[in-house]
Order: structure tokens, then sequence, then C-alpha cells
């Protein structure tokens, strides 16, 4: 039965088997292919965007382990001839005037704002006693003189008679000598009457030069006492003005005589006037550090008051001035000031300067920094060199803002 059974299978029945065989091969492994595609798929799609945040997240913490700074670069300073120095205005001469006599005020000719000519009469003194002494050095000079001579009259009888031996050498010699003690005792009296005289005319209290009236102290009638000490008027001349300024030691070795300047006073905004150095005293005071520097300035209007206080720019003068940085950029430590420095390779240089003047916001570096010097703009107190930043430029705007 058996082979009845298999010789009713035919070779077609056969090859239809291996057929179906190899379809479902096929689909099995087109089954395989598709779950596994889609398994990859499916891990891929979760490692890639780990992967992009890990890498995101790796590049962040690099970014914020570097420190991003803002840096600037020093500008330089206002010169320091340009800065206005404070100065103080004196007359070109000015004088007190007191007394050299004793007695009451007899009259006073002028008083405070009155202009006078050298030689003016300002005062007079009424002097008693001095007349008195006066008086009577002239008549002791009278009698002196009458003294004197009697005893030339005497000298020259004793004289001729000591030729013909009728009185003794000795008796001749004390009547030339009595002649010459009278001459004496004339030159003595007479110097006293020229002082007495001299004195007199003090009595006259005239201008030594010519000026306004500045100050007066007395009025008629009022005592007045040589050797007190009391100034009877001040006489001042400030047609010309002398302006004496102090320069700081930095400027000092740019003023030099002859330089011009400009001089400018609070009270009358607008106007300038010209000046120009003299002289300086060519020394730095001990006190202050200053060079002491005298000015002229011309006054023929008179519109310049003196004894006020006045702004002078040296305009004449050259000097150098030195850098400047936002005083933000400093940090001042024990070493002390220093500024941060960032250097090509983006690493930083701690940097010892020396401080000049204090403009406020900005402060004038001497020494320690170039102009070309990438400096950072408030440090960190940590800062320490040879650390890595990133730098930030400032604007122009933040730069002259700063």
């Amino acid at each position: 039965m058996c082979s009845k059974q298999n010789e009713s299978i035919g070779p077609e029945q056969i090859s239809e088997s291996k057929a179906m065989a190899q379809r479902a091969s096929v689909k099995f492994w087109l089954a395989a292919v598709a779950i596994t595609a889609v398994i990859v798929t499916s891990v891929s799609a979760g490692l890639i965007p780990r992967s992009r945040q890990d890498t995101q997240l790796r590049a962040g913490t690099l970014e914020l382990s570097v420190p991003t700074v803002t840096v600037v670069s020093p500008t330089p300073g206002q010169s320091g001839c340009r800065l206005p120095l404070p100065a103080e205005i004196k007359p070109w001469i000015e004088a007190p005037i007191y007394a050299r006599a004793n007695g009451y005020l007899k009259r006073r000719l002028v008083d405070i704002g009155d202009r006078v000519d050298a030689g003016q009469l300002l005062a007079e003194i009424d002097s008693p006693e001095l007349d008195q002494e006066l008086d009577r050095a002239r008549a002791l000079l009278a009698q002196a003189e009458a003294a004197r001579e009697l005893a030339q009259i005497t000298s020259t009888r004793w004289a001729g008679l000591s030729k013909t031996r009728t009185v003794s050498d000795q008796e001749n010699e004390e009547k030339q000598a009595d002649f010459r003690l009278k001459s004496a005792a004339v030159e003595s009296a007479s110097a006293e009457v020229r002082r007495l005289e001299k004195l007199k005319l003090f009595t006259s209290v005239t201008a030594p030069f010519s000026g306004a009236i500045t100050i007066r102290n007395i009025d008629s009638g009022d005592l007045i006492v040589a050797a007190g000490g009391k100034e009877l008027f001040h006489l001042a001349q400030t047609q010309r003005l002398r302006v004496f300024v102090q320069v700081p030691q930095a400027m000092a070795r740019s003023i030099l005589p002859e330089q011009t300047a400009e001089m400018t006073i609070p009270e009358l905004p607008g106007l300038a006037f010209p000046a120009v150095v003299v002289r300086t005293a060519g020394v730095i005071a001990a006190d202050s550090r200053t060079l002491l520097v005298e000015l002229n300035v011309d006054n023929p209007k008179e519109e310049i008051l003196a004894g006020g206080y006045a702004q002078v720019r040296f305009t004449g003068a050259r000097m150098e001035s030195a850098l400047t940085l936002p005083a933000n950029t400093v940090l001042f430590r024990a070493e002390g000031p220093q500024i941060g420095v960032v250097k090509d390779d983006g690493k930083v240089e701690l940097r010892t300067v020396k401080l000049g003047r204090d403009f406020g916001q900005k402060i004038e570096i001497l020494t320690g920094v170039d102009s070309k010097d990438r400096v950072i703009v408030n440090p960190p107190d940590s800062l320490e060199g040879g650390a890595t930043v990133t730098i930030k430029e400032m604007t122009k705007k933040e730069n002259s803002r700063g």
C-alpha cells in the first residue's frame, strides 16, 4: 500500500514543495531583516540624541571652566600742562607805608582806592617834639661853631708866639689840640642837625611809586608812633601783575622762562588772559613737592583784581602724557597695585604698576603698562597669573565711558 502511495507522488509535486520551502525561507529572512532594522533604528534613535547631549554638555562645561572677561586698552591721559593749576595773583609792586616821625596826624590827603603818583603827598604829621629837638640841635651847632672860631684864633696866635719862644711848645700844642676838638664838636653838632632835618622830612608822607591806595589805617588827629609798627597806608601797582603757581614735580621740568600760559578767573567766565613765565624757584619745595613759578600778566584795564584766585594752563609747555586706565581695572594687593593683562595665547599675566594721579573714573598709570596691552576690567580678587580666559572686547563707547 505504501508503494501505491509513493507511486501516486509525482515529480511535479516534489518541485512545488521545494518552491514553497524556498518562499517560506525568503519570508523568514525578510522578516528577520525587518525586525533587525526596526531594532537598529530604535537603538539609533535613542543613542544619537544622548550622544548629542553629551557633546553639548562637555562643550558647555569646558566653556564654563574658561571665564569670559572684558578687556580695555590704556589710553593717553590729558597732558599735565593742559590741566588748570591754582594760582595766586599779586600786584606788580606793593609796599606798606609806615611813619618815621612821632607826632599827630595833621592832614590825610588820600583814601582807599585813590590813584597816586610817585612822590605825591599822602599825609602830614605834626611833630612839635621833633621841631624842638631840631631847634636845640641848631643852637648847639651855632654854639660849637662859635667855640671853634675862638679856638682857631687862639691856636693861630699861640702858633706865632711859639715861633718867638714866648710860649712853650707844650702850651702851643694844647691850643692846637683844643682847636681840633672844637672842630670835631662842630661836625658832631652838624651831623645831629642833618639827622633831625631828615626826620623832619618824614613828617610829610609821600608815595614811593605810582599806584593805588589799598589800605588806610589812620585819620586826622591820630597819634603816630614811629616805633609802634602801625601801617599808615598800603600802596599797590596793579596795571601789571605777578602770578604765582605751584607746579607739581611731575611737570616741573617742562616749565621754562619765556613760555606762554593762559590765565582764567572764575568770576570772569569766557575770558582768558595771556601770561608769560618769567622765572622759577629752581628747587622743589620739600613740604609740597612743587616748583614755585612766577608769571607776568598785563592788566591795563585793571579787570583783574590783585590778591585773588585764578587758574593757569601752561599752553607753551610740552609734556608727554601718561597712560590712563579705568579705576576698576586695578587690583590692590599686598604686592602693591596690580593689573591683569591678557596675552596673545589667552593666558593672564599679573603686572605690578605704579599709579599716578587719580581722576575719579580713570587713574594714571606711570609704569608697568603699554598702550597695546589688553587689560581686564573688573578682575576678580581670585585672579591668578597663568589662568586662561576668553576675551570680550570692550566697545569704544564703553571704553570712553570707563
